[in-house]
């Protein structure tokens, strides 16, 4: 049986990660996973061998968790930190492993 749930996705600078994955863990997500990315935008390209690339996370949680992760990472980290966060809707099989149904 499918599950309706959002995956969330964060695009910041490499040196958030640690305090990204807090933050999901915080707020109950149970897993995530991590891509080295390259990309412009709005604070331009991030190029120097010291910035290095910028961290994709996603994960999967209930719509309400996403809710709450997104509004926690707009109030601490978009004034100050390159970084970008946006939700999708998906469909998974075993929804339990994410958010405790059947």
């Amino acid at each position: 049986m499918k599950t309706a749930l959002k995956k969330v996705t964060i695009v910041a600078e490499r040196l958030l990660r640690d305090q990204l994955i807090d933050l999901l863990k915080k707020h109950g997500a149970t897993g995530w996973s991590i891509t080295a990315v390259e990309g412009e935008g709005s604070r331009g390209n991030r190029t120097s061998d010291f910035e290095g690339r910028n961290s994709q996370i996603d994960t999967i949680v209930s719509p309400e968790i996403a809710d709450v992760i997104m509004t926690d990472i707009a109030e601490s980290y978009f004034e100050d930190w390159a970084i970008i966060t946006y939700s999708s809707d998906v469909e998974v099989m075993r929804g339990d492993k994410y958010v405790g149904v059947n």
